[in-house]
């Protein structure tokens, strides 16, 4: 980037907003078996009246009287099971509880050739009063023919492979079954069918009845809340046998130990050398808060930006010191980055903002297993109460022990979720976390552990930036270390990083960005171990012993996200906090080892294989600040309403639901200077669409309406060849070409660099290559809808939300002397006696 710094430009003027309505096409059919009618109906009758029985009996033997059962339907081995026929919305007196699926080993008899295939499972309750729902459907299915002359039911009957009564535990266990705690008390979720009250209530007083420990808190999605309790297999059972609202177990979490006793340089005048440097901005309305071990504000780095009063612990027991070292630690850096650099510089140091401290781990070694999802979230409430004038960007490099969860969201993920997106109280959150640590067992399997070894929870968080590291350190200047040499190549991914390279696809890209998280020494033997002149610089916990200490590992990376995220809010203080998470994954590259290390060919299968290693590379603080002549940066922040209910000609509203708004955006393109370039300049552009979604998380599938986001965004661009009605057209049958599981058809898809794998999530970036002519004609970015459980799950009165979202759309030309900014400045009315902004010092 050439070195004027210009500010981002800000698009006032609300995009063209327009009805959206996808076009028709062929939805993608089920794999549905055929089935033998009579003998199919007769024997799932059969079945289902000796599930009920089965479970009236048990009932019967342990003298209770419920107001339903829990039955189970299987689908066969690798077809479907039409889950959304499983339950009635209209009553609500049968529920569908949870879907899972298993692996089947399944021997063709003719052949002898073994497969494995997975079978689906779905776990529902029904009310004793809606006892004949399934009978009333197998019955139509036996004897009544749709206007086809199908039989009626037919795709929900003949995707039913069995039916029985469900087990106590397995029905409802969603982790693998080896974890399933067996006589040994265990922590444990227990998620209830339904987040009222009434339910809440009686759940947790079924509780003190058999003197069931549990943890203080509840976390409430929509239709579903969760509580920690200590319990072994048989309470489990007594659990399932005595309640009619649960919908799924799962184990609890524990925290990781992420910090380790390295070797301390402890140098004091440095110290003081700093603080005589340090600028810092009085009253500072923008904070970095840590949730964390706590922070010692008395270190002389760390208590010109924390005061004792933005010091605070979730538990007032607990103390709101540090008392390990780790929370100081993420304190320094979030604060100064990597102390090495500063102590390198003699320049003056700018401080933008302050710091907040919230514990939210006790000070016993071994941490207890916690509800970690309502522990983030009153951690979150105490500072906001504390200080509701300030911009806060949270920090949290706390994350669980183990990685079982693999993209698939949790109670923790999820209500980090909920609370980003302000479910509850319309706020939105930029939350920054750690993608979490590699098992050190495997660090010297590199870089084949970094694929296997999945990001930890809440990591898959959808709406969080999570953030996974890389490396620059390469060299070892310690002597006893002489035959040791660096793991990672310089630039390339850091050892501790873990990865979503092991998720299924339809789990968001994550970590979005990778920071400097420190290497690992190793010597001839594969023996890998960490060391000081590999690490970053720190403050320590205890500045009489020392003053400084190595840092290092995905805390490190999390703790300078979040502090470049604090220096983009301190710049542009109107920006939101989807902006600001776009900002600084727009601003991200991949540096040269690390595209070389697995990019594979560059094809866009490869390309989605790095996304998942290291997301969109690495952020730039100067291209998240500035724009320049040759490099223009764009940004809207709008809102729009996904859904709507259907109406007819005269506005009266009709069954169903339907996509409401969609945004065009017709950029003031510098047409003019793009095409007076020479013919066959080459330029660059891209988009990053950043926006929230509500979270549905309960295990009940991810498709039709149980998908767990509450709607999506997508964003595309009129190729050079279509007129504006040809792309509107297009666009809608994308929309629906995706909501039915088809790829969607994208613009030029030849001048994207990562097409559509960068539809996950709930941020979508992607580059565009082409010629300036080209792109002179390209001109038009929409932003559509789709599909999600607010729409699906109208019942829930969420259809009619609105959303909002931020757009960011950067053109760059190679030759330094062309000005883009200067023309787009001119038609949006800015003044072209554009002031360069205060440099800050990063």
């Amino acid at each position: 980037m050439v070195d004027t710094r210009l500010p981002h430009i800000l698009l006032s003027e609300k995009p063209e907003s327009s009805i959206f309505t996808s076009a028709l096409s062929n939805p993608k059919k089920p794999n549905i078996p055929s089935r033998q009618r009579d003998l199919h109906s007769k024997y799932l009758r059969n079945r289902l009246e000796q599930a009920w029985l089965e479970s009236e009996n048990e009932q019967a033997v342990a003298h209770i009287e419920r107001s339903g059962v829990y039955i189970e339907f299987k689908s066969d081995p690798g077809a479907d099971l039409v889950i959304k026929s499983l339950e009635d919305l209209k009553s609500k007196k049968v529920r569908l509880l949870n879907v899972r699926t298993e692996i089947e080993t399944v021997t063709d008899v003719t052949t002898g050739v073994s497969k494995e295939l997975l079978t689906t499972y779905a776990t529902v309750y029904v009310a004793n009063e809606k006892k004949s729902h399934f009978l009333n459907k197998i019955e139509e299915y036996a004897e009544r023919e749709t206007q086809k002359g199908r039989p009626k039911n037919s795709d929900l009957i003949n995707s039913i492979a069995d039916i029985r009564n469900a087990l106590a535990i397995e029905s409802f266990w969603q982790d693998d079954k080896s974890l399933i705690p067996d006589k040994l008390h265990q922590w444990c979720e227990i998620w209830l069918s339904s987040d009222t009250d009434e339910v809440i209530s009686r759940f947790e007083n079924l509780l003190n009845r058999l003197k069931i420990q549990s943890k203080t808190g509840i976390i409430r999605f929509p239709e579903r809340s969760v509580k920690i309790v200590f319990i072994n297999s048989e309470q489990l059972s007594q659990v399932s046998l005595l309640s009619d609202d649960i919908a799924e177990y799962r184990l609890a979490k524990t925290t990781s130990e992420f910090w380790t006793e390295l070797h301390n340089k402890e140098q004091v005048e440095w110290v003081q050398n700093i603080l005589k440097r340090i600028q810092y901005k009085k009253g500072n309305d923008i904070s970095v808060c840590l949730l964390d071990t706590g922070v010692n504000n008395g270190h002389p780095l760390i208590s010109p930006v924390l005061k004792d009063v933005d010091c605070q612990a979730v538990d007032a027991s607990w103390g709101i010191h540090d008392h390990d070292k780790h929370g100081t630690l993420m304190a320094g850096i979030a604060t100064y980055g990597n102390l090495v650099d500063v102590l390198m510089d003699n320049g003056p140091i700018n401080l933008n903002h302050c710091l907040e401290s919230v514990k939210i781990l006790p000070r016993d070694g071994s941490n207890p297993t916690e509800l970690w999802g309502y522990i983030t979230s009153q951690g979150i409430s105490l500072v906001e109460i504390k200080a509701p004038e300030r911009k806060h960007i949270y920090c949290m490099a706390v994350s669980a022990s183990d990685t079982r969860d693999r993209g698939r969201p949790s109670s923790w993920s999820g209500q980090l979720d909920q609370v980003i997106a302000g479910t509850d109280d319309d706020t939105r959150r930029l939350m920054v976390i750690s993608a979490g640590n590699t098992n050190p067992n495997d660090w010297n399997n590199y870089p084949d552990a970094q694929l296997t070894d999945s990001i930890h929870d809440p990591g898959q968080s959808w709406n969080a930036l999570t953030v996974g590291a890389f490396t620059e350190l390469d060299t070892i200047q310690n002597i006893s270390l002489k035959e040791y040499s660096p793991i990672a190549q310089k630039g390339g991914l850091s050892p501790f990083s873990t990865t979503s390279y092991c998720w299924e696809d339809k789990w968001p890209i994550k970590p979005e960005i990778v920071m400097e998280g420190g290497n690992l020494a190793c010597d001839d033997r594969g023996f890998a171990t960490q060391c000081d002149d590999l690490s970053l610089l720190s403050t320590y916990y205890d500045p009489q012993i020392s003053h400084f200490f190595p840092f290092n590992m995905t805390s490190a990376a999390c703790s300078q996200a979040a502090r470049m995220a604090a220096n983009i809010q301190a710049q542009y203080p109107n920006y939101w906090p989807e902006t600001l998470r776009a900002l600084l994954i727009h601003s991200a590259n991949w540096p040269d080892a690390l595209w070389q290390q697995f990019r594979g060919s560059g094809s866009k299968t490869d390309i989605k294989k790095l996304l998942r290693v290291c997301g969109y590379g690495v952020p730039d603080i100067e291209r998240a600040l500035y724009s320049a002549s040759n490099s223009l940066t764009l940004i809207a922040q709008a809102e729009l309403q996904p859904f709507d209910i259907k109406r007819d000609e005269k506005g009266n509203a009709k069954s169903g639901y339907r996509t409401k708004d969609m945004h065009l955006y017709e950029l003031p393109w510098p047409k003019e200077v793009l095409q007076s370039l020479p013919e066959g300049t080459d330029v660059e552009m891209r988009v990053t669409l950043s926006y929230f979604v509500e979270p549905g998380p309960g295990e009940i599938g991810w498709q039709d309406r149980y998908r767990y986001a509450s709607h999506g965004l997508r964003f595309d661009l009129k190729s050079p060849t279509e007129n504006k009605d040809q792309f509107i057209k297009r666009i809608n049958k994308a929309a629906r070409d995706e909501e039915e599981g088809h790829p969607g058809t994208q613009s030029a898809s030849e001048h994207w660099k990562i097409g559509q794998a960068r539809d996950r999530g709930s941020i979508h970036s992607d580059i565009w290559h082409g010629t300036a002519s080209e792109l002179a004609d390209s001109n038009i970015i929409a932003i559509s809808p789709r599909i999600g459980w607010w729409r699906e799950r109208a019942h829930l009165g969420r259809w009619d939300r609105k959303t909002r979202y931020s757009l960011i759309v950067s053109i760059t030309t190679p030759e330094e002397s062309v000005d883009l900014y200067t023309p787009v400045a001119i038609q949006i009315g800015i003044s072209s006696d554009i002031t360069t902004p205060i440099k800050i010092t990063i």
